[in-house]
């Protein structure tokens, strides 16, 4: 008989012993992962860190400006914090945090297992956290070739020629372009991967029309960051070659244009705005129905509203730019397509009012959050017509009216809908509900902090103060004002202390949730909470828009409607 094989040869039967360092293990686990959930976690979390620094620089701002004539921050220390908040707000806090919730959900949403592209996936997250680290190590960085510091401090817009070597010594604007520019290689890769998960990797069933409307947002938002992004790296290579090999791009007085630098930042900066907001409507489209207990009203218009919003967008871009002296026809011809793109925004706007209209409405947190973005976006959207007005515009433009309107749109809207998102799928993502109460408090809280802040910022516009002073004379009846637009930041920042001590506590001590604790439609709901590294155990199929509601109603599916109309059209044809 041949000798057999010991299995100590084959199997290791030893018993495992417990690194003396677990901590490691985990840290390891994540910073090697390529499980997109993993990612997108990452994604937020360090959208949420800078959220934080972020906040922390425009509370030093409003301190600032609290009252006149204030000695709190130099005129070098404010210009430094406005570019930072600027930056870190657009570029390190919103961009990344939608991008997260779209690495976690669309794969869920659509039945796939993970992201087209895993390995890209994390190179795109690691590329974009050390473009941001890299920009602000510029606060620790020291001298720089010029013998300036090197923080930037040219604004988050960074026009010429307050970025030339005659106007930003040392490093400043270098770090600024640096860090943007890298991090920019990671949202292009994100969005190429979100592009290519959602058109080639859907469930059986998965057809274009009954992929979930947050997923169509996402992808008509890659696609935007795909076109808009490259615009702005283009530019900030220019810049360098200004910088630092004698180029002339931006150097009007050697025949460049400082103009120039204008229009290549806002081809991407206004597509920008929709590349932020149109996440905010997916997470607005998902949330809206569950809780309306009704189907989202006309999503064929909701689409097509989409897709035009992003094919516009890409044409308004100097509408930022009427201060500059464009002249009478281009001013006419962006006008007119400033307001032409508020056709579908006011599409979608009406779709939600109608999918509330008659429903069930259950006001949950994120309910709560959404019926705030319907007010808050719409009056953000009325103060950006009245600005696309050319003459109106020429005289607010440079006005704290443009700032209260921006943060209308992108606080009032994308921030509100982001709570919103986090309340809703922190079950999912845990397994834990967040506190309700708690949740209420955040909610009131900010949206008085909100309205004090921006409402007021209106008035102060309107009664002429200019934006990006860091200072002002008394008498010209700005400081009541002013206080109470501090006194509202500093209430929307007590809010975001309590939303993060939720989100902590919950994690820990929330209520367990179960798989599905909305009674909510979409495929991520019908796998576990949270879900396993392969997310479904056999590839969903799937037969109409709503699949969990076929399967919780099968006596009344929503495919059965679907087939009977696809089959009327066939007939008609």
């Amino acid at each position: 008989m041949a000798d057999s094989i010991p299995l100590s040869g084959v199997l290791d039967l030893t018993p495992k012993q417990k690194h003396p360092r677990p901590w490691l293990e985990v840290m390891h686990a994540w910073i090697v992962t390529t499980d997109h959930k993993k990612i997108g976690l990452m994604y937020i979390a360090a959208a949420l860190l800078f959220f934080l620094i972020g906040g922390i620089e425009i509370l030093l701002i409003r301190i600032q400006l609290a009252r006149p004539e204030a000695t709190f921050l130099s005129p070098e220390h404010f210009n430094q914090l406005f570019t930072l908040h600027g930056t870190t707000m657009i570029f390190f806090v919103a961009m990344p945090i939608l991008f997260g919730f779209a690495n976690y959900f669309v794969p869920l949403m659509i039945g796939a297992r993970d992201m087209a592209f895993p390995r890209l996936n994390a190179f795109s997250f690691w590329i974009f956290f050390f473009g941001a680290l890299l920009l602000y190590y510029s606060l620790v960085g020291g001298q720089g070739l010029y013998g300036g510091p090197g923080v930037p401090d040219q604004g988050w817009f960074a026009y010429a020629p307050l970025t030339s070597t005659a106007f930003s010594k040392g490093h400043a604007a270098d770090y600024w372009a640096l860090g943007i520019f890298i991090s920019g290689i990671g949202t292009i890769g994100t969005a190429l991967n979100i592009v290519a998960t959602t058109l080639c990797m859907r469930c059986k069933g998965m057809k274009l029309n009954r992929m979930p409307l947050f997923v169509w947002l996402m992808l008509v938002t890659s696609v935007m960051a795909l076109g808009a992004i490259p615009p702005l790296s283009a530019a900030q290579i220019m810049l360098l070659i200004d910088r630092f090999l004698g180029g002339h791009f931006f150097d009007s007085q050697a025949g460049g244009s400082a103009v120039l630098w204008a229009h290549f930042f806002w081809i991407f900066g206004h597509p920008e705005v929709y590349i932020l907001v149109l996440p905010a409507f997916g997470f607005v489209n998902e949330i809206v129905p569950v809780f309306s207990r009704k189907a989202i009203f006309g999503y064929p218009a909701m689409v097509a509203a989409s897709v035009g919003i992003g094919f516009i967008s890409f044409t308004v871009w100097a509408h930022h730019m009427f201060t500059v002296g464009m002249g009478a026809a281009a001013n006419t011809a962006f006008v007119l397509s400033t307001m032409i793109i508020s056709v579908p925004t006011g599409i979608k706007i009406f779709n939600w009012l109608a999918t509330m209209w008659g429903g069930k409405i259950h006001f949950t947190v994120p309910m709560l959050f959404c019926t705030a973005f319907l007010f808050q976006f719409t009056l953000g959207g009325l103060t950006g017509i009245m600005l696309s007005v050319a003459p109106f515009d020429w005289q607010l433009h440079n006005s704290y009216f443009l700032i209260a309107h921006f943060h209308y749109v992108i606080v009032g809207g994308i921030v509100f809908a982001l709570f919103a998102a986090f309340y809703y799928w922190f079950p999912k993502i845990t397994g834990r509900m967040m506190s309700e109460r708690l949740g209420r408090w955040h909610f009131w809280l900010f949206v008085i902090g909100f309205q004090m802040t921006f409402d007021f910022m209106h008035i102060v516009g309107l009664l002429g103060m200019p934006r990006e002073i860091y200072t002002y004379e008394p008498g010209h009846h700005w400081a009541t004002w002013n206080l109470v637009v501090t006194l509202g930041a500093f209430i929307q920042a007590i809010a975001v202390l309590i939303f993060v001590y939720n989100l902590v506590r919950s994690h820990f001590y929330g209520e367990l949730a179960g798989n599905d604790p909305w009674d909510a439609w979409t495929l991520e709901w019908a796998t576990t909470s949270p879900p396993p590294s392969y997310n479904f155990a056999e590839d969903p199929m799937v037969r109409s828009r709503r699949p969990l509601w076929d399967l919780k109603h099968p006596e009344d599916p929503d495919w059965k409607y679907e087939l009977e109309t696809e089959n009327r059209l066939a007939a008609q044809k």
